[in-house]
């Protein structure tokens, strides 16, 4: 049974949006609202009495945010675990006519993952400007994104590929996935935390069962027909899932906000959780692009053996995402961040670059999923921490900032696409020559030494706001 909606008594005055007092409707603008049938009644119709009655759905609990909270899982595991899959496609590509001649196919996956990540904050920053038609983004940005695929079914080079299965495929899937981002932050407050670490985790559960589905459909049928059934299963399960997608509060109650009112770029403690949130962002891809060869080279493991070590770090980041998420709740984000690079440097130094079989580098996957795949579940703690030590929430003269919050995380993930981006030709001048082999013991004297003490290192940089933080620096 549904619970019954919340009904409150407001004046008139022009609101100011504050998250944190949503579960008493204090900050909501002067309307009827209803959450099946959004905004009811005209924002200027106020009683004579000079108040308005508002009936908005409870945040943090209730069936409209638990519905909106597991669409967003199944659109997240979904958008991002095709791009975060396209190890499967480069496999096939390359030992397929007529790409298997270029040397560009991993440009294919690095602009669509990278693109995701850098424009997120644009997308957003636009969506917020405009939310009306954003209401509406997430089902135009599905269509786009299929009709993105389907059209690349038709590719006949890898330029070609990198135009649709890249560029516009990322285009379309920001679109339709930032709303989102953009609404959590109205239906959940107190456990915001474990509502973004829910919906981030869903990118591991897609990054373990979408290639197994992709992998059969491309031996099966090809490329072509695998492209055009993955642009119809997307369609078909994500087409239901855009109408829990929606705002708990009208528009208005968030007009104030400026997106692009970027003045908290300026803010030193923002420059130092971005400064770590780059460097750890240009170490996390790489065992995720090198796993199965290292796998298959160091050990002699099959295919299914060398793919299965992806699949399990993607089920290790499932937990710690939700997990972490959960952390952030109740504990400062830099312990948070903290708890993650401990993980993340023990198991990259030692159950990788000392293991000496295939077994300790399953147990190494699930402790880097575990722990380096839960990074991103910190940043609404680090939203949180910018708002609270009043970095940004208010103006120079006193009044309340009207910039928006979210945009802190917006450019997070942009700090981390720059990570991605860079990690492709790093990690490719990092191997050159297989620097180490046969010189180190385990790991270390694979050839891929090199590539798994940078791992560690900027596992170990990515987390120095905890260190900064017991210095005084935040």
């Amino acid at each position: 049974m549904a619970e019954p909606s919340t009904s409150v008594e407001l004046t008139p005055a022009p609101p100011i949006y504050d998250a944190s007092r949503q579960t008493s409707g204090q900050n909501t603008p002067r309307s009827h609202y209803n959450s099946d049938r959004g905004l009811i009644s005209g924002e200027d119709q106020i009683p004579p009495d000079g108040t308005a009655e508002f009936f908005l759905p409870p945040v943090d609990r209730g069936k409209d945010a638990w519905l909106f909270l597991a669409a967003c899982f199944v659109l997240e595991a979904l958008v991002w675990g095709f791009p975060f899959s396209f190890g499967v496609f480069q496999d096939y590509y390359r030992t397929h006519e007529p790409f298997s001649r270029s040397s560009k196919t991993a440009v294919i996956g690095t602009t669509a993952m990278g693109i995701m990540y850098l424009d997120i904050p644009i997308i957003m920053a636009f969506q917020r400007m405009y939310p009306k038609p954003t209401r509406y983004a997430p089902v135009v940005g599905l269509m786009f994104l299929c009709i993105a695929l389907a059209i690349s079914s038709f590719s006949q080079n890898v330029t070609h590929l990198i135009l649709t299965q890249g560029v516009l495929y990322a285009i379309g899937g920001s679109i339709c996935y930032c709303p989102c981002m953009l609404y959590m932050d109205e239906w959940f407050v107190k456990r915001k935390g474990f509502a973004y670490g829910v919906m981030w985790s869903g990118t591991g559960l897609g990054g373990f069962v979408i290639p197994l589905l992709l992998e059969y459909f491309l031996n099966r049928y090809g490329f072509r027909t695998t492209l055009r059934i993955w642009a119809l299963t997307m369609f078909v399960l994500s087409a239901p899932l855009v109408w829990f997608i929606k705002p708990r509060l009208p528009a208005s109650a968030t007009a104030h906000f400026r997106p692009f009112n970027l003045k908290f770029l300026a803010n030193r403690y923002f420059g130092l959780y971005q400064l770590t949130n780059i460097v750890e962002g240009v170490g996390y891809f790489l065992p995720g692009i090198y796993l199965p060869t290292y796998a298959r080279i160091t050990f002699g493991a099959g295919d299914f053996p060398s793919a299965l070590t992806l699949l399990v770090l993607n089920v290790g980041s499932v937990i710690g995402c939700i997990v972490m998420g959960t952390l952030t709740d109740r504990l400062h984000v830099t312990t948070c961040i903290g708890i993650s690079t401990i993980g993340t440097a023990i198991g990259t130094f030692f159950l990788w670059g000392l293991g000496t079989n295939l077994a300790s580098l399953y147990v190494f996957c699930v402790t880097y999923g575990l722990f380096a795949g839960c990074y991103t579940s910190t940043w609404p703690g680090i939203m949180k921490h910018l708002m609270s030590i009043g970095g940004g929430s208010r103006e120079e003269n006193g009044s309340p900032s009207s910039y928006d919050p979210l945009m802190v995380v917006g450019l997070l993930s942009a700090g981390r696409g720059i990570g991605n981006v860079v990690s492709g030709p790093l990690s490719e001048a990092l191997l050159k020559g297989m620097p180490w082999q046969g010189q180190a013991t385990g790991g270390y004297g694979s050839g891929y030494g090199t590539l798994i003490a940078f791992t560690g290192a900027t596992a170990v940089v990515g987390g120095g706001s905890f260190m900064f933080r017991r210095i005084g620096w935040l």
